[in-house]
């Protein structure tokens, strides 16, 4: 364990310096939790971009489950299944996911889909190189012009 303890400072202080960096020039990007990942809202439809510590960048667009249960349910105190919730979810992000599927896998971006009991979200994920902050900046810019943001 010791082992990779300079490899973490290294990544602290990776991290502590692209960030410092990004909100100063990109004064959009938010933080729910001090030093955790910086978000920008991207647009109206939805999608939210993050800079994560462990140096990714991701575009994504999810809903929570309690959103979509209250309007299946209109209003009604209905019991509506965890799974059911989410496959309707999945099915109503689905056509804003798709409009962007290819642009974002063409940029080299991998998606995945994340799904716990408080939401459902398409990923587009991309490891980033803190040691190039230019190219993360740039990366970021064409995530903006790509969903209008």
């Amino acid at each position: 364990m010791e082992d990779n303890v300079p490899q973490a400072k290294a990544l602290d202080a990776d991290w502590a310096a692209v960030r410092a960096r990004l909100r100063e020039r990109l004064p959009s990007l938010y933080e729910l939790e001090p030093g955790g990942p910086l978000m920008m809202d991207l647009g109206e439809e939805g999608w939210l971009l993050e800079v994560t510590p462990d140096r990714r960048l991701l575009c994504q667009m999810g809903m929570d489950l309690e959103d979509i249960k209250s309007l299946m349910s209109d209003g009604t105190p209905e019991d509506l299944g965890t799974d059911e919730v989410a496959k309707q979810v999945k099915y109503y992000i689905q056509p804003a996911v798709a409009k962007f599927r290819q642009t974002l896998r063409g940029a080299g971006f991998e998606e995945t889909t994340e799904m716990n009991d408080d939401y459902v979200a398409a990923i587009f994920h991309k490891d980033v190189d803190f040691t190039k902050p230019e190219e993360l900046e740039q990366a970021i810019q064409w995530c903006r012009k790509q969903f209008g943001a």
